[in-house]
């Protein structure tokens, strides 16, 4: 579990001063719930994202425990440092969308034909009740020759879990490199 700190003040002076502190501000809603305005310490932040294994996780903040997604995250332009994370409540019986990441397996045809393996999405936005949501979108590459891509067609949709995506997008392919 993820351990936060209430952020009292959303003034400009005391974000500057938690950023300074060694934190990440985080801004976490849902649909009906009121927004509650955090803080994680950064590193903690990165170790537990890079640990996890499912979408949703659970954080604490202020001795209340909560399962989030994490809906985007910015960083900062030049040092790459995160600044800001949005975190959305998974709440069941709520149809929200999600951003569901993609995962390949295997060594592509095309890679020893000189191509290169692109990742033309790497979350795939889908609007679902969380309890229908998969973990990940996963593609067998190893069939892929230079030039073959999986579309958004070419996904496994469980029941309850629409993509409103356009069906000839291409997700994951095989490039040719220059």
């Amino acid at each position: 579990m993820l351990e936060g700190i209430l952020r009292d003040s959303i003034a400009k002076q005391s974000t500057k001063q938690l950023r300074r502190d060694g934190y990440l501000i985080a801004n976490i809603y849902g649909k009906g719930l009121e927004n509650i305005n955090a803080a994680f310490k950064v590193n903690d932040f990165i170790r537990f994202m890079k640990k996890k294994t499912e979408l949703a996780f659970e954080v604490s903040i202020g001795g209340v425990t909560k399962k989030v997604v994490v809906q985007e995250y910015q960083r900062h332009p030049v040092t790459g440092d995160f600044l800001h994370v949005d975190m959305m409540v998974a709440q069941d019986n709520v149809v929200a969308t999600y951003k569901v990441p993609v995962t390949t397996e295997g060594i592509a045809i095309g890679l020893k034909n000189k191509g290169l393996l692109a990742f033309h999405r790497k979350r795939v936005e889908v609007k679902a009740d969380y309890k229908n949501l998969p973990s990940s979108f996963h593609f067998n590459v190893t069939d892929l020759n230079t030039g073959d891509n999986y579309l958004v067609r070419d996904l496994d949709l469980p029941a309850g879990v629409e993509c409103f995506l356009d069906p000839r997008v291409p997700i994951v392919g095989i490039i040719k490199s220059k």
